[in-house]
């Protein structure tokens, strides 16, 4: 599938399905070249999400289970599960799985997985496997949660309590990000430690008393060249989409506790996008003690508040606030010194 050969018509039915509440009602994949057609445009899109994810990842100095399996559930394209493989290298892993519940989305994750890593198993996750106690070493997660039932919901439950690692990213959205975070305090409660985007191991600040109005989202970068690609913009156009936005949320956890970032405690994680002003700037940070708007003088840290216009600023920060004011900054040194994704 190219530029060339895409079926519009099949992206407007998709942008229809995904806008209503048509996605609920079973799969909404009726022939492979669907799947063609996502993959090249909507699944690329969530592949740059997943880049951001990755690279956060990296930067903070951590790398799944080595010589382990990946279970893609969910997977649709296979864009998620193939974008970790792809950054990690097919030689860290011993096997792909994929499931859906469309027939077409495995045959299509499956083939594409088989072309992609032919020195890897790459197979379907059959009912066996599901219903296992075999440990799951990656468990990825990509753009399920507005889909599931209660029936989906319970197995995915199961699926974490057998998975070493969770890589799950979702959309950006206030509802999908919430309860996301519901997610992350019944897995924290079940032993597994958050990594990222959280700079701490406590209760996620967002959900507390009092910022019902908060999410944790953040933005990913599309490439460069994109804006001079007159097929992308063609597809901007026609789907009503800023390729300029990609808002996510996710949240990664592993059951190794020397994956916990609070060994070194005292980070601040920024959220959203900052907001600016003469002199100053405002932004929403999270760390041990809760989330909070905080104001940075551009006196006080003018490198950082230039990054924070420039949307280059760390995301990772060590600093100290009182009375809704950064009034000390030391930046992040190690593999904790993360750039905005």
């Amino acid at each position: 599938m190219n530029w060339e050969t895409l079926d519009w018509e099949i992206l407007d039915r998709l942008r229809e399905t995904f806008l209503s509440d048509a996605r609920a009602a079973g799969p909404y994949w009726h022939t492979i070249t669907d799947l063609e057609c996502y993959n090249l445009t909507y699944g690329e899109r969530i592949g740059w999400k997943w880049d951001a994810v990755l690279a956060e990842l990296q930067q903070r100095g951590w790398t799944p289970p080595a010589a382990g399996n990946v279970l893609d559930w969910g997977c649709g394209s296979g864009v998620a599960g193939r974008r970790v493989i792809d950054f990690f290298g097919p030689a860290n892993f011993t096997a792909l799985r994929v499931h859906d519940h469309s027939e077409l989305a495995m045959d299509f994750a499956e083939h594409h997985g088989r072309k992609s890593y032919p020195q890897l198993e790459v197979r379907r996750a059959d009912t066996r496997f599901l219903r296992s106690n075999e440990p799951i070493a990656v468990l990825v997660l990509s753009h399920v949660l507005n889909e599931l039932d209660e029936v989906a919901r319970a197995e995915l439950a199961e699926l974490c309590a057998r998975a070493q690692t969770i890589l799950w990213v979702e959309p950006g959205t206030h509802e999908v990000s919430r309860a996301l975070g519901g997610w992350r305090e019944k897995l924290r409660a079940a032993g597994l430690q958050p990594v990222a985007p959280c700079p701490h191991h406590a209760a996620c600040g967002v959900l507390a008393a009092g910022n019902e109005r908060h999410w944790c989202h953040f933005f990913a970068s599309p490439p460069a060249s994109l804006y001079a690609d007159s097929d992308w913009v063609k597809f901007g156009q026609r789907a009503g989409i800023d390729l300029r936005s990609l808002p996510y949320s996710f949240l990664v956890l592993d059951r190794n506790v020397g994956a916990r970032l609070d060994k070194e405690p005292g980070h601040s994680r920024l959220l959203g996008e900052p907001r600016h002003y003469k002199g100053y700037a405002k932004v929403f940070a999270c760390d041990a003690g809760g989330v909070a708007e905080l104001m940075l003088q551009k006196r006080d840290a003018p490198e950082l508040f230039k990054q924070l216009k420039q949307g280059t600023a760390p995301a990772l920060h060590r600093w100290t606030h009182a009375n809704g004011r950064i009034t000390h900054l030391a930046r992040a040194s190690g593999p904790s010194a993360v750039t905005s994704p």
